[in-house]
């Protein structure tokens, strides 16, 4: 299969997934450029630096010992590579999470048979998402995500990034009524952090 453009690799963490003990795979690559992003090194579209066959080699010996692996960016959908690595990762026993954006809903669609959990960053009002992602039209792609992701059945998780620069209380409410016309609960809320975020005006607040 093609590879999966792969900069990062976390071999255990109780906190990407709730509930489950996996490993997290950094994917290379996003169309989005959001101001509090934590992992600047990963949005541009580049080759990765972990070879796809490292990987493997790794969650071989991890069977039976991790619940599941989770693929998290970037944003995970840029990759062509996705839907075969994830199967790949089913058929050697793990549970399998993805964190997603929701920027490609074409593409999420076609993985959503493959997850156990979707960790889904809601990132502001569907409206003003250009505000947050730099990106014209990224709300409408983040709303169809979340609905194929709501019809799916798929176990899933909300979250939202708060910084007070970027969304008030006004801001989540809307947020709020956005997600409630779909059926989905409020996002959880997620404090802002400055540990790699390279914006200095946001990490000076």
């Amino acid at each position: 299969m093609a590879e999966l453009a792969l900069s990062g690799l976390v071999r255990h963490s109780a906190c990407d997934w709730p509930g489950e003990l996996v490993a997290v795979l950094f994917t290379q690559g996003c169309p989005w450029s959001c101001r509090y992003c934590h992992n600047p090194d990963l949005i541009p579209a580049r080759a990765g630096t972990l070879p796809w066959a490292e990987v493997r080699d790794f969650l071989q010996s991890r069977r039976g010992l991790l619940d599941g692996v989770v693929i998290s960016g970037g944003e995970p959908t840029l990759q062509a590579a996705l839907p075969a690595a994830l199967a790949e990762i089913r058929s050697m026993g793990f549970r399998t999470g993805l964190h997603s954006a929701g920027p490609y809903p074409e593409r999420l669609a076609r993985v959503l048979p493959l997850l156990d959990w979707v960790g889904f960053d809601v990132k502001a009002p569907f409206a003003d998402y250009p505000r947050i992602t730099g990106v014209p039209g990224s709300g409408l792609r983040a709303q169809e995500s979340l609905r194929l992701l709501q019809e799916s059945g798929v176990a899933h998780a909300l979250r939202t990034t708060v910084h007070p620069r970027l969304l008030g209380a006004a801001d989540l409410d809307r947020i709020g009524a956005d997600l409630a016309e779909l059926g989905l609960p409020m996002a959880e809320l997620q404090p802002f952090r400055a540990a790699g975020c390279i914006d200095t005006e946001l990490c000076a607040t």
